[in-house]
């Protein structure tokens, strides 16, 4: 039940918060020669987040008009990846959530549904793992390359001592990291559904038949080993009981010598 409800939320979540981001920076260069200055550089970059492809005009403080750059590093495979696994989870998360409630004997025919639910369920598991470790670096990625001091690298006026290089306003990256940690969380999620699904499927309940088979067996030939010790035992003491000493009619047999012998006499 947590697995119908929490699935397609905890997916939502994940591509939206990282599929929807658009953000940005603001910088300032202020030259010597003021007529050079650009007090408001803006450069935005949006998911797919190919930051090479993210061009902007800063000032060179030199007389030579403005110099055009490109942020460095490109992470769109990671985040395509990402934000793939997640509508993919959300699809099939609804399409299970309409399997469950109202074809649930369908579901339970031939145990070929619990199977392929089981199966797509690992797969999934895995996918957001990879998915989320994955996105995890590409995210590193593009703090590193949206630094305003890894910006400033790239401008040619910040060299100089003379001009000053300020930032406005850093980008924001809550949204992303909120996205990171509903990737682990999915991955948790699923994860932890695996053993739930593998319930219902015939490999449990035949595991379970195979373990419980022997112990059957165990318990039987103990009852009837026990059976057969205690009828041996019992018949073993009373023939034991009746070969201690001689019959009575022994007896009467070896007294009657010495009286016989002494009518003769």
């Amino acid at each position: 039940m947590c697995m119908v409800i929490f699935a397609p939320l905890f997916a939502i979540f994940a591509f939206a918060t990282c599929g929807g981001y658009s953000g940005g920076l603001r910088l300032s260069v202020d030259c010597v020669n003021k007529t050079e200055s650009n007090l408001s550089i803006d450069i935005a970059f949006a998911y797919p987040f190919r930051l090479h492809q993210v061009t902007f005009e800063v000032p060179t403080c030199e007389g030579k008009g403005r110099q055009k750059l490109a942020l460095i590093g490109d992470s769109s495979s990671s985040a395509e990846f990402f934000v793939t696994v997640a509508v993919f989870a959300f699809l099939y998360s609804l399409a299970a959530t309409v399997v469950y409630i109202f074809f649930q004997n369908k579901y339970r025919e031939n145990n070929r549904g619990p199977l392929i639910d089981f199966i797509v369920t690992v797969v999934f598991s895995f996918l957001w793992l990879v998915g989320s470790s994955a996105w995890a670096k590409g995210l590193s990625d593009v703090k590193e390359a949206t630094n305003p001091k890894e910006v400033f690298l790239l401008m040619s006026a910040c060299k100089q001592p003379s001009n000053k290089c300020m930032v406005v306003h850093s980008p924001v990256m809550s949204s992303l990291n909120t996205s990171v940690v509903f990737g682990f969380l999915n991955f948790i999620l699923w994860a932890g559904n695996i053993w739930f699904v593998f319930k219902e499927t015939g490999w449990h309940s035949s595991g379970q038949r195979y373990l419980s088979d022997p112990m059957e067996k165990h318990s039987s030939s103990y009852n009837q080993g026990g059976y057969n010790q205690d009828s041996y035992g019992s018949g073993g003491g009373y023939n034991q009981q009746a070969s201690l000493g001689p019959s009575s009619e022994e007896f009467g047999q070896q007294s009657s010598g010495p009286t016989s012998f002494t009518n003769q006499i």
